[in-house]
């Protein structure tokens, strides 16, 4: 028997319903300072690395876990099971309107020293990473083949939300530094320059 080449059954129509739905959702987010943008950017990237294959629903809350150096988002809380389950429980994530996601470390979690130093280097090599690019919009996530759908697909979403947002705080195609000086103005959606803030 040939192997199913469709095996999560994700044909072109589903794709395209997703796509269309988180588009959607971008549509209506606001204008961004480029240090809000680039915190969401962050704390998203890192739900996203973690592995999972469902499809999460805004303003509810999903679980992160580390279990063998893998991370792993799961719609079960660890009040459900044990720890030889899941392993370390890291946080309370939740994916927002705008799809951006949030984590909220669990007390034990920030209390661990070397999982705080491994999230400040990641912090520290995405801040470079952001400071050396032509553009801020270059570090908007691209198409990653190691994703699986529902990863993939909230990757293009977050990219097109927060794309959108550079795009009402006139930022696109500045470079961080230059992005740092340009307040979005929240009465009008428009973005203005700092110095004309002042």
């Amino acid at each position: 028997m040939p192997e199913n080449p469709n095996p999560q059954g994700k044909g072109l129509v589903p794709v395209l319903a997703q796509l269309s739905s988180v588009r959607a959702a971008a549509q209506h987010v606001p204008a961004k300072h480029i240090e809000q943008i680039s915190n969401e950017l962050f704390t998203s990237l890192f739900v996203l690395e973690s592995e999972f294959k469902f499809k999460a629903v805004a303003g509810r809350s999903y679980w992160l876990y580390r279990k063998n150096e893998r991370f792993w988002l799961s719609p079960i809380g660890p009040h459900e099971w044990g720890p030889e389950q899941y392993g370390q429980f890291i946080g309370e994530c939740m994916l927002h309107e705008d799809i951006t996601w949030t984590l909220e470390l669990s007390e034990e979690a920030s209390e661990d020293e070397e999982l705080i130093q491994y999230l400040q280097d990641k912090k520290n090599a995405f801040e470079q990473q952001l400071e050396e690019a032509e553009a801020v919009e270059d570090i908007l996530p691209g198409h990653r083949k190691d994703f699986g759908f529902y990863r993939r697909a909230y990757a293009f979403a977050l990219a097109h939300s927060l794309g959108v947002s550079m795009e009402k705080s006139g930022i696109k195609q500045m470079t961080y530094e230059q992005a740092q000086g340009v307040l979005p103005d929240q009465s009008s959606g428009e973005a203005r320059s700092g110095e004309e803030a002042g």
